[in-house]
């Protein structure tokens, strides 16, 4: 069994599929089909999978795991989370203001007046553009959208993001309007990475 040091989830395993014992998979990666393109996955305690066959069908990747011949070995899978290495994905692929989740998760969250607001403990996305969930001790976590106005800086050698605590939604300004410089919806993160 592999441990891995950093790992990212790609993917969940949901039912199976026939009895060939072949399993659904829920892909978070940006091509779904690309899942078997980081060559063997593991799960969180450490046994490993790898793919000899999947397709797409619809909204999940149907996956075809070595060792895994029938439903009911397949049926025993359901649930289980599925992760690469971040050494895996390659740095060169993404675009400038383009960033892998798990290198957001840990960075600080500053503004230009020196307040601190928390750390980065998720990246979540519910179909309308990515959100930073900030959490600091004692305190309830907030949650900020990943916007070019609400975050103008990230710096990942830092540590560090700076976030403009109006354009956040952290300081209650009472002004109910959008953003009027356009970049409220421009979405900064490589999805489900």
């Amino acid at each position: 069994m592999t441990k891995l040091a950093h790992p990212i989830l790609v993917g969940i395993i949901g039912a199976a599929q026939g009895l060939r014992g072949e399993v659904r998979v829920k892909p978070f990666t940006e091509d779904p089909m690309g899942l078997a393109d980081y060559g063997a996955l593991y799960t969180a305690d450490g046994r490993r999978f790898e793919i000899l066959d999947h397709r797409f069908a619809k909204t999940v990747v149907v996956v075809r795991f070595r060792g895994v011949n029938d439903r009911t070995a397949a049926e025993a899978l359901k649930g289980l989370e599925l992760y690469i290495d971040r050494s895996s994905l390659p740095d060169d692929e993404l675009e400038e203001d383009e960033y892998f989740h798990a290198d957001l998760e840990g960075l600080e969250a500053w503004d230009s007046e020196g307040t601190f607001w928390g750390r980065i403990s998720g990246v979540l996305d519910f179909g309308g553009g990515d959100l930073l969930e900030l959490r600091k001790e004692d305190m309830k976590p907030v949650v900020i959208p990943f916007t070019l106005a609400a975050v103008p800086k990230v710096d990942l050698a830092a540590g560090r993001i700076l976030v403009d605590p109006v354009a956040a939604g952290l300081i209650d300004t009472g002004d109910q309007g959008g953003d009027e410089d356009g970049e409220e919806g421009e979405d900064r993160s490589r999805d489900g990475q």
